[in-house]
């Protein structure tokens, strides 16, 4: 299985920064790939309040897999200050 090499928290920030940014979204910037890279960490508290929200499964996720387990990788992500 492949690993993301940056936390969570910072891709889920990412994720926003280019919605905000993008003109592939609802933005203006035509290429916001660099911008993304400066103001993603602006980002960080909106992406923390997704993760916190995610820490609990939804049925169908629980019955696809362990939820204990699941809600262990959130709390270590959230933890990764």
């Amino acid at each position: 299985m492949p690993l993301a090499h940056s936390p969570l928290v910072e891709r889920i920030a990412r994720v926003l920064a280019g919605l905000a940014l993008s003109k592939n979204a609802n933005g203006d910037d035509a290429s916001a790939g660099g911008d993304v890279d400066m103001c993603w960490p602006n980002y960080r508290e909106e992406a923390l309040a997704v993760l916190r929200e995610l820490r609990e499964p939804d049925p169908s996720m629980a019955q696809a897999g362990d939820a204990a387990t699941w809600q262990k990788m959130v709390h270590a992500a959230l933890d990764q200050k």
